[in-house]
């Protein structure tokens, strides 16, 4: 799977600025910042896409599609990360 397309990526990084201006957890990092954060991950994820598919049990990597494969990966993002698993 390629790249995002520099539109998506704008607008998940315009998502992200406006989810945390939002909330009562401030940022402390520029905008540009935040967005080269995007870009970055948004790369890592394009060339590490085969590791990441090699995580997967036999019977998932099989029996899953690309787009549950990334609900899985971002459930267990959520909560190891952001609930504070």
């Amino acid at each position: 799977m390629a790249v995002l397309s520099e539109s998506d990526r704008a607008a998940l990084w315009r998502e992200a600025m406006e989810n945390w201006s939002s909330s009562r957890t401030p940022i402390t990092i520029s905008k540009s910042d935040l967005r080269a954060a995007v870009d970055a991950l948004d790369d890592f994820f394009d060339s590490n896409a085969a590791a990441i598919n090699n995580a997967f049990p036999a019977a998932a990597k099989a029996g899953l599609t690309t787009a549950q494969k990334a609900e899985v990966l971002m459930w267990v993002t959520q909560k190891r990360y952001i609930k504070g698993a």
